[in-house]
């Protein structure tokens, strides 16, 4: 008598739908069970194969033994002190660990996700690159932490709205992964969420910013600029040696012209580095022509980093300033920052301790 062969499980949510579909026809079941799990691990939010009440419980003991639906596992969750941010670290399969922030505003709740351990982009004001780099996550990595959210939300009787690709990680620098992640996400059958509801961010890919721009996909691109000339740039965004704004601006001009979308730049103000009046001119002049906006965004301080916030007033200044260049602008609300709340910092302070 033959021994049986033991399978390590595997996460189901690193099988996409045709793999699925190919499975469940070698074991035997109709069709039509590949719709009902879909339905049930994208659409109906479950958390593991016993509640998945349609299924024969041969199906789903078999599932249950090959499959699980846990890619990472809550490690610390903190919330801020006005309850509207909550930031996560999950720990994955390999024992890396990633961040992921809930985010409740008015008329929206959005969580930002990473796509990297790490980031090896190396911006000397962010904790995550300073942090160096480990591997891309997985497609099922990634999905995760958007079903996790909204479970979450689900769970404070709200819904999850908005995914911001913004955390842990260059988007573009994963990009099968991530877009592979971004086009479930939208399945009908699933969690059927538009395009319009994702924003990726970039530190500046250009290659990667004018494939985006050919998917059809009319995502939101958020562009880390952080300064306004390629001497500053090469200094706070080091990717700007390999592809400078002479490249990077003409990719975002083509963005928004296939897409309809206007481009946002995001523009963290540091402290008498990039926050005079002078950079206010030259942002102005770099950005003419373009249909953009420009986020400022007071600096969230890395512990140890040389790098300070703007002050309030300068903030203030700096903001008037594009507004009378006709650069439209806005002043992003600080949000997390008496939990650490900045990409990378709440890694940085679990891996020390």
């Amino acid at each position: 008598m033959g021994q049986r062969v033991m399978i390590s499980r595997e996460s189901l949510l690193d099988w996409n739908r045709q793999a699925l579909r190919d499975l469940l026809v070698s074991w035997g079941e109709p069709l039509f069970r590949v719709d009902q799990v879909w339905r049930w691990v994208y659409g109906l939010l479950a958390r593991d194969f016993e509640g998945m009440s349609n299924l024969p419980a041969a199906l789903r003991a078999r599932l249950s033994e090959r499959f699980h639906l846990e890619a990472l596992s809550l490690v610390t969750e903190t919330p801020s002190v006005d309850g509207e941010t909550r930031k996560l670290l999950f720990r994955l399969s390999d024992g890396q660990t990633i961040e992921t922030v809930l985010m409740h505003y008015e008329r929206r709740n959005t969580v930002c996700i990473s796509t990297q351990v790490g980031c090896p982009m190396g911006c000397p004001f962010c904790a995550t690159g300073q942090g160096g780099f480990d591997r891309n996550l997985t497609v099922g990595e990634i999905v995760a932490q958007v079903l996790f959210a909204a479970r979450a939300f689900q769970d404070d009787g709200a819904a999850l709205s908005n995914v911001v690709v913004m955390g842990m990680g260059e988007p573009l620098a994963n990009y099968v992964a991530t877009l592979s992640a971004i086009r479930r996400l939208m399945d009908e059958r699933g969690l059927n969420m538009g395009a319009r509801r994702f924003t990726v961010s970039t530190v500046g890919i250009v290659p990667g910013i004018r494939r985006l721009s050919r998917e059809g996909l009319p995502v939101a691109l958020a562009v880390s600029l952080h300064a306004p000339n390629n001497t500053l740039r090469d200094e706070l965004v080091p990717v700007n040696r390999r592809y400078p704004l002479d490249k990077l601006l003409p990719a975002c001009h083509e963005y928004s012209a296939r897409t309809g979308r206007r481009v946002t730049f995001e523009y963290a103000l540091i402290d008498e580095v990039n926050d005079l009046l002078e950079h206010a001119r030259q942002l102005a002049d770099l950005l003419r022509g373009l249909r953009c906006n420009v986020n400022l965004i007071p600096l969230n301080p890395a512990p140890g980093s040389p790098y300070e916030a703007s002050s309030p007033a300068r903030v203030h200044t700096f903001h008037e300033a594009l507004k009378r260049l006709h650069v439209p602008t806005t002043v992003r609300l600080r949000r997390g920052i008496d939990i650490q709340a900045g990409c990378g910092q709440l890694r940085s302070q679990v891996l020390q301790t």
